[in-house]
């Protein structure tokens, strides 16, 4: 047992300072000008040199790179990776949980490493997702005004704690809106609102139920703050509280509220409520970005934007409503990530980039929405979404321009780790094709 834990040892201390080297690759670092017929080098994990020219060390892996492009790995902003598995079958989903306040509840602990969809991923290059909880991903909140803790993870390891980057990425909250709490869709016009009878749901007055919420929130937020004087004023019938413990990150500003707002006005009345609650948020799936952008520029709010490639809202909406939401968001000077937030789509996510590059945005711009924008959104800026030494080494080595679905990955790699470009459909795939 002694010789055999001794060579589990030695086998995971030489895979920890593996060290690898892609010489004469075109290198696009995200933060700056490409490096053509460049070299970058990884060892124990992480960029550690990015330069014309890098000699090997002794005893590393060399790839060769010629007629290649190096670039980091994908961001997705908004998915229930690891938490739902098939929608339709129950047993296998773990996004929803009753209550209006769930904030001591984290994604992350909740995640399978095993689910079949981050084969998928991988394959087209996605290295990191935002995991959201309680239904989060599909704009909704099982009901819950604070769903939980999004976490920010990678999309391959053993365990939930080796994936992990940010368990506590951010907050969800689900921001009271006349067409229900936040997603897509959330938030009718005011000026409609007298046109819709019944429209809280219950045959009542729909603003008064949007009122009543928020008043909910604030009263939420009120009792939060007063947990912490009381925590730092160590009272001796002092009793800890989970859920308050759970905010004080963010009423400290330190965590962000991912915000599900989608329409202007409900825009607008998130911002202004933040604003008082002195709060930092990130609005989650909007949809009007021409209405709501200078706003959002004004007050330096970031956005993570919904799918592209998705039909109008409604029957009066134009037919490129969703391909054109990434231009808007250029154009209006507000800093946007994009989301898919359906885990079917999640291997789509840089086909929704291109998407929105047909439409106007510039190409650079949508390298941007899926590498270093969400990586400075989440806070995690200064490990992911660029190739930097010191930085993880999370990238991608491909024989074209990697949002073109002709473009092949020829290796991919996590944390400094090759991986493997498998998943379930290329098993059955080659299973198939060597059936005698």
């Amino acid at each position: 047992m002694k010789l055999l834990g001794l060579l589990m040892a030695c086998t995971l201390a030489a895979f920890a300072s593996e060290t690898i080297l892609i010489q004469n690759a075109d290198i696009y670092p995200m933060n700056g000008a490409p490096l053509k017929g460049g070299s970058l080098l990884i060892q124990d994990g992480k960029i550690i040199d990015i330069g014309a020219k890098i000699t090997a060390p002794k005893g590393a892996t060399v790839i060769e790179g010629k007629g290649l492009r190096v670039y980091p790995g994908w961001i997705d902003s908004g998915t229930e990776l690891g938490l739902e598995e098939i929608g339709s079958i129950r047993e296998t989903n773990d996004t929803g949980e009753i209550g209006d306040f769930n904030p001591q509840l984290k994604a992350l602990s909740a995640v399978n490493p095993d689910s079949e969809h981050f084969g998928v991923v991988r394959v087209n290059g996605i290295t990191t997702a935002i995991a959201l909880p309680g239904g989060g991903g599909r704009g909704g909140g099982g009901g819950s005004l604070i769903s939980g803790q999004a976490a920010l993870l990678h999309t391959d390891g053993w365990t939930w704690e080796e994936m992990e980057i940010n368990r506590s990425a951010a907050m969800l909250l689900n921001f009271p809106s006349a067409a229900g709490r936040g997603g897509r869709g959330g938030g009718i016009p005011a000026e409609l609102l007298d046109m819709i009878p019944g429209a809280a749901g219950g045959g009542g007055d729909p603003r008064k139920a949007v009122l009543d919420q928020i008043a909910k929130l604030n009263a939420f937020f009120d009792d939060a703050r007063k947990y912490k004087v009381a925590k730092a004023a160590n009272l001796p019938d002092f009793r800890k509280d989970l859920r308050f413990e759970a905010m004080i990150p963010v009423i400290d500003g330190k965590m962000p509220l991912a915000v599900n707002a989608s329409r202007a006005t409900a825009i607008h009345d998130a911002i202004q409520w933040a604003e008082k609650q002195n709060v930092k948020i990130v609005i989650m799936q909007p949809r009007d970005i021409v209405k709501a952008g200078p706003e959002l520029k004004a007050k330096n709010v970031p956005v993570i934007l919904g799918r592209v490639l998705a039909l109008p809202d409604n029957e009066d909406a134009e037919y490129d409503e969703g391909y054109t939401q990434p231009l808007e968001a250029y154009k209006a000077g507000v800093k946007f990530a994009l989301g898919t937030f359906t885990n079917e789509f999640v291997r789509d996510l840089p086909y929704q980039a291109a998407t929105a590059v047909a439409y106007g945005l510039p190409h650079d711009e949508a390298m941007k929405a899926l590498t270093i924008n969400p990586a400075q959104i989440w806070g995690a800026g200064d490990l992911i979404g660029s190739l930097e030494k010191g930085k993880l080494a999370d990238l991608m080595i491909v024989d074209g321009d990697p949002m073109d679905v002709r473009t092949q990955i020829r290796h991919l790699f996590i944390k400094g780790k090759e991986i493997t470009l498998s998943n379930k459909q290329i098993r059955l795939y080659e299973r198939y094709m060597s059936r005698q």
